[in-house]
């Protein structure tokens, strides 16, 4: 079975059975009849997937992981703000007339700063000292910039990553680890994708800088699942579960910026039935 499936079925039943609700609370998302959407909450959630063992793809139903790794080349690879440059549609509401969402996601992964060697970004800078100081404590990257909160469409859920490298007596190569930090989750809509997304692209850092991908370490302050999912939930963690899918991506590519959804490659993928028409409250 999927390690990320029982991870995930064990984070709901702890969140439906010890959580607290925010039912007649003053919320801000609403649902689309205007009625306040309430949640089911555990604060500080943490899990743990070592991609060395299996990737972290749930099996209760399918996670598009082509279009994961599409949406997080669009903030890390492409540092856009533009929903044009992104070929789902899963922003489309925050987005304006033009297409942005304001200064937001990779707009602040693409910023720049001066440093003795010369001006980075934020995703260059981690690659540089990837390279030149791995074993550095201070590789990170953050969207969640307060002074430009204002101008983003929405704020970032998740928001910073950290990158730590290990490496064990008898490793040919050291191992890339990454911490994500959350400050917010639809569990039901949101989690397996952002988990899978992250995988990724700890996957395709740890091949450009000839690391191997291991720990991702997932962090999440509200992890919370909606009224109108709770049934919803309980029939997904109630269905049977197969072996986590191979992933893996083209090893031909060695620069984090050449990298397409074509060089994923993703075997053996078994799954349940799609969850179709979940609410979702903005």
């Amino acid at each position: 079975m999927s390690k990320a499936d029982q991870i995930f079925c064990a984070m709901c039943e702890d969140i439906i059975q010890n959580g607290t609700t925010t039912e007649g609370q003053k919320v801000r998302p609403k649902w689309e009849d205007g009625t306040p959407a309430y949640t089911i909450k555990q604060f500080g959630v943490c899990n743990r997937y070592d991609l060395r063992e299996e990737f972290p793809a749930l099996t209760l139903r399918r996670t598009a992981l082509k279009s994961c790794m599409d949406e997080v080349l669009w903030i890390y690879q492409k540092k856009s703000n533009n929903i044009h440059d992104l070929k789902s549609h899963i922003w489309d509401e925050w987005a304006d007339e033009s297409g942005s969402i304001g200064k937001a996601y990779g707009y602040q992964i693409g910023v720049k700063s001066h440093y003795p060697q010369g001006d980075f970004d934020q995703m260059d800078k981690v690659l540089y000292d990837l390279r030149e100081t791995p074993y550095s404590r201070r590789i990170m990257t953050n969207t969640y910039v307060f002074s430009d909160l204002s101008e983003m469409n929405l704020y970032p859920c998740a928001y910073s990553v950290t990158y730590n490298v290990t490496r064990r007596a008898g490793d040919d190569r050291p191992t890339l680890n990454m911490l994500l930090n959350q400050r917010s989750q639809d569990i039901l809509a949101a989690n397996n994708w952002n988990v899978c997304q992250y995988a990724i692209l700890l996957m395709m850092i740890a091949q450009s800088v000839g690391m191997i991908a291991g720990e991702l370490v997932h962090m999440i302050a509200d992890a919370h699942i909606y009224d109108r999912h709770v049934d919803v939930i309980r029939e997904l963690i109630g269905r049977p579960q197969y072996d986590a899918p191979k992933v893996s991506l083209n090893p031909k590519v060695d620069d984090f910026y050449a990298f397409t959804t074509e060089d994923l490659i993703v075997e053996g993928y078994t799954f349940g039935q799609q969850v179709k028409n979940i609410p979702i409250a903005v």
